[in-house]
C-alpha cells in the first residue's frame, strides 16, 4: 500500500497515541504465566502485540479481549503439558516476542520452535541463546537466526552475566529465566537499558533488585495477578512530537505518555536544542510515570548524540535524524551500531530516502552525520521507500509535512505494526 502526501501549514490540537508496546508484551507475559485472573486495560491493539497474545493462549493462559481491556486468566509458571511434542509460535515481526518469550520457555519442561517473517528472520538470536545456554537450556538455530529451537528444562542454574551492551531485551529474557533458577541470577549492562520488566516483574511480585546498572532477580512460586493500565507510547509520541517542531505555527498537546526514566533521552536531547516542550500532570500508574506533553514549533540548534544516551532513545532516533535536519549546525549521532539490524537497515534506510528528499547526510557505521538547514526545510516530494519497516515509514510521514510538492511512501501500511490508526490521527491535526 502506498500513501500521498503533501506539505501542510500547522498542526494543532490534543491527541493520544497508542499504547506502549513494551508494556504491553510484558504484561500479556506475566499475567499469563501468574495464578489467578489479571486485567490489562488500554493494552496496544497491534500485530506484534498480537503474536504474544496468541503465543501464550497455546500454553493455556485464558486471554479474552472486550473493548480494548485483556482479561488473562494466568497458566501459572509451569504451562500445562499437551500431548503434543512441540509447541510452534509464530512471532510475525516481533522482535519482543521472539526474544523475551524463550526466557520463560527456557524453565518449561516442554519444547518450541519460534519463527517469525522475513525481517524478523535476519535479526540475531544468539544474544538471547548464549545466556539462556549458560543456564541450562537447550537451543537448535539457523546460525543464531529464526528459526528458533527452545528446550525448556526444570533444572535452570542461576548465573552471573555481565553483557557488554546495553538491550531491554536480552535483559528481559535473563531476568525472565531467573524467575526459574535455583539461586539468585544477576545481570549487568554498561548503560542502564529501559526497565519496563523489572518495574512489572515487581508489581506481579518477584523480588527484583536494582543498583545502578546490576539487577538481581530470585525464583519464585508463584506470580500475583495484577490490574495494570498502559500508557500511551513514547516511541509513538516522538513522531508527533518532532512534527509538531518542525512545522512552522504548531501547538500540540500529546495526552497521557509514558516518561519512564530509560526511555526519555528524545525528550532531553530536544530541550538541550533548544525544543519548547512542556511535561504536565505528572502521574504514577501501575507503577510506570505517565504526563501530558505540550509541543510548539521551535527554532532548534545543533547537538551530538553517542553512546550515552542511545539506549534511551533507540527507537526515536530515525525521526530524531529528521529534526536534526532541520535544526542549525552539524548534528553527529554515534554508537546507534544497533540501528542496522532492526526491522530494517535503519541507518542505510534513513541516509537513502532523507537523501532523496535534499537532505545533507551522511551514514557512520554506528549513526549519522546531519547538516542542518537552521529551520528552512529544503525539502522536496518525491518517491519514498519505507523498507516495510514502521518507524521509517512513520519518519517518512513526517518529513512529507515540510515537503514542497507531493510525497509518496511506498509500503505504508506496515504502521500498524505499531501504530494502527496512524494516519488517522495525523489527518485530524493538520492544517
Amino acid at each position: 500500500m502506498n500513501i500521498k502526501l503533501k506539505r501542510i501549514n500547522s498542526i494543532s490540537g490534543v491527541i493520544e497515541v497508542p499504547s506502549d508496546k513494551s508494556i504491553t508484551h510484558r504484561a500479556v507475559m506475566l499475567a499469563s504465566i501468574a495464578r489467578g485472573n489479571s486485567i490489562v486495560r488500554n493494552y496496544l491493539q497491534s500485530d506484534d502485540c498480537n503474536r504474544t497474545i496468541e503465543a501464550f493462549r497455546q500454553f493455556g493462559a485464558k486471554i479474552t479481549i472486550d473493548k480494548g481491556t485483556l482479561f488473562i486468566e494466568g497458566a501459572g509458571l509451569k504451562f500445562a503439558k499437551r500431548k503434543s511434542s512441540r509447541y510452534n509460535i509464530y512471532a510475525g515481526n516481533s522482535g519482543t516476542t521472539a526474544r523475551l518469550f524463550p526466557g520463560i520457555l527456557v524453565g518449561q519442561d516442554s519444547e518450541a520452535i519460534v519463527t517469525g517473517d522475513s525481517s524478523l528472520s535476519k535479526r540475531p538470536m544468539q544474544r538471547i541463546i548464549d545466556p539462556l545456554s549458560k543456564m541450562g537450556a537447550k537451543f537448535e538455530s539457523a546460525k543464531g537466526f529464526l528459526p528458533l529451537i527452545v528446550k525448556g528444562t526444570s533444572h535452570l542454574k542461576a548465573i552471573s552475566y555481565i553483557n557488554t551492551k546495553s538491550t531491554g531485551q536480552v535483559k528481559s529474557a535473563v531476568l525472565f529465566a531467573g524467575l526459574y533458577a535455583d539461586g539468585i541470577t544477576t545481570y549487568s549492562e554498561p548503560i542502564k537499558s529501559r526497565d519496563h520488566s523489572e518495574r512489572m516483574l515487581r508489581t506481579f511480585g518477584a523480588d527484583v533488585r536494582v543498583c545502578g546498572n546490576i539487577v538481581n532477580i530470585s525464583p519464585v512460586e508463584k506470580l500475583i495477578a495484577q490490574d495494570i493500565s498502559v500508557p500511551g507510547d513514547i516511541s509513538s509520541a516522538a513522531f508527533f512530537i518532532v512534527a509538531a517542531l518542525i512545522v512552522t505555527g504548531s501547538n500540540l498537546t500529546i495526552k497521557n505518555v509514558g516518561v519512564n526514566p530509560t526511555r526519555d533521552g528524545l525528550i532531553e536531547i530536544l530541550k538541550q536544542m533548544g525544543a519548547d516542550i512542556t511535561l504536565t500532570n505528572m502521574r504514577e500508574i501501575s507503577h510506570e510515570p505517565v504526563c501530558d506533553i505540550v509541543v510548539k514549533y521551535s527554532k532548534l540548534k545543533a547537538v551530538n548524540i553517542d553512546a550515552s544516551v542511545v539506549p534511551r532513545m533507540i527507537d526515536e532516533i530515525p525521526i530524531f535524524a529528521l529534526v536534526a535536519t532541520q535544526a542549525e549546525g552539524i548534528t553527529k549521532i554515534s554508537g546507534a551500531k544497533e540501528l542496522r539490524i532492526k526491522e530494517s537497515d535503519r541507518i542505510s534506510a534513513v541516509v537513502s530516502q532523507f537523501r532523496k528528499l535534499g537532505a545533507e547526510i551522511e551514514a557512520l557505521e554506528d549513526g549519522f552525520v546531519i547538516s542542518g538547514f537552521g529551520g528552512a526545510h529544503h525539502f522536496t516530494g518525491t518517491v519514498l521507500d519505507s523498507f516495510e519497516d514502521h518507524r521509517i515509514a512513520m519518519t517518512l510521514t513526517i518529513a512529507s509535512l515540510i515537503a514542497r510538492g507531493e510525497t509518496v511512501i511506498k509500503g505504508s501500511h506496515c504502521v500498524n505494526i505499531s501504530f494502527p490508526g496512524f494516519y488517522e490521527v495525523l489527518k485530524a491535526i493538520c492544517k
